[in-house]
């Protein structure tokens, strides 16, 4: 395998809101808030992972910060890719899981206070925000409550119940569902056709079974699959390497 060999999860990873499978009714509702300017100040994306969290969180920025003003359908500009590729200085994206601690929320804030180097709107992704300390939850809170204007804060969490209830009120909140299996089986064998991959319908069936309604799992299995078989997948192949 070539160093420059991307895995088919990222190289398929929605660039549009009209890519992304499953999700429709939140889809819907951010489209929506995008055309009828009605743009809230933070967000809170729930739901399993793999199931498009963050990539809905990246493609909303990506929308909000289009030339010339929000827009469901921006051009594929510098800081369109860059927000997609995740270097865009002016969408943060930070794991809750490795900067916990309050001095990191502290310095968010101070960050937050200026105004945005090349977008519209500066926005903090945060995934995985139940693993702040809580020390950090009570800063981030203070953010929340007075956020500066042209600040725009998306938080990501597979445990809500974690979450301080004066946090999620604070929140317009957004259930993301497990993704259903005709769905995954039909985006798989659209792939492997780019791919020119063969691949079974019931293989491309037991694979969206087993990613248990994560679309990032069922690409993950699927680029193993095929490596293992050397691009022909089958359920004989996925029965042995799962060893169903």
């Amino acid at each position: 395998m070539s160093e420059s060999y991307q895995v088919i999860a990222r190289r398929y990873r929605p660039k549009q809101f009209s890519e992304l499978v499953g999700q429709e009714h939140i889809v819907r509702t951010l489209t929506n808030a995008i055309e009828s300017d009605r743009i809230g100040h933070a967000y809170l994306f729930v739901g399993p992972r793999g199931t498009g969290k963050t990539t809905v969180a990246r493609l909303f920025a990506k929308a909000l910060n289009a030339k010339g003003g929000p827009n469901v359908h921006p051009e594929d500009d510098d800081i369109s890719r860059a927000i997609m590729n995740g270097s865009c200085m002016d969408v943060v994206e930070i794991d809750g899981a490795s900067n916990r601690s309050i001095d990191e929320i502290r310095k968010l804030r101070e960050d937050c206070q200026y105004a945005p180097a090349q977008c519209t709107y500066k926005i903090y992704i945060i995934d995985e925000v139940h693993m702040l300390s809580t020390g950090a939850f009570n800063a981030l809170l203070k953010t929340l409550e007075e956020p500066p204007e042209n600040v725009i804060f998306i938080l990501a969490t597979t445990d809500p119940q974690k979450l301080l209830p004066t946090i999620i009120s604070r929140c317009q909140r957004y259930d993301f569902t497990k993704i259903r299996t005709d769905q995954i089986r039909d985006h798989l064998l659209n792939i492997a056709k780019k791919e020119n991959i063969i691949m079974e319908e019931n293989a491309a069936m037991m694979i969206a079974v087993l990613s248990d309604g994560g679309m990032r799992d069922a690409l993950s299995i699927m680029d193993q699959c095929a490596s293992y078989t050397s691009d022909e997948i089958t359920v004989d192949a996925i029965d042995r390497i799962y060893g169903l």
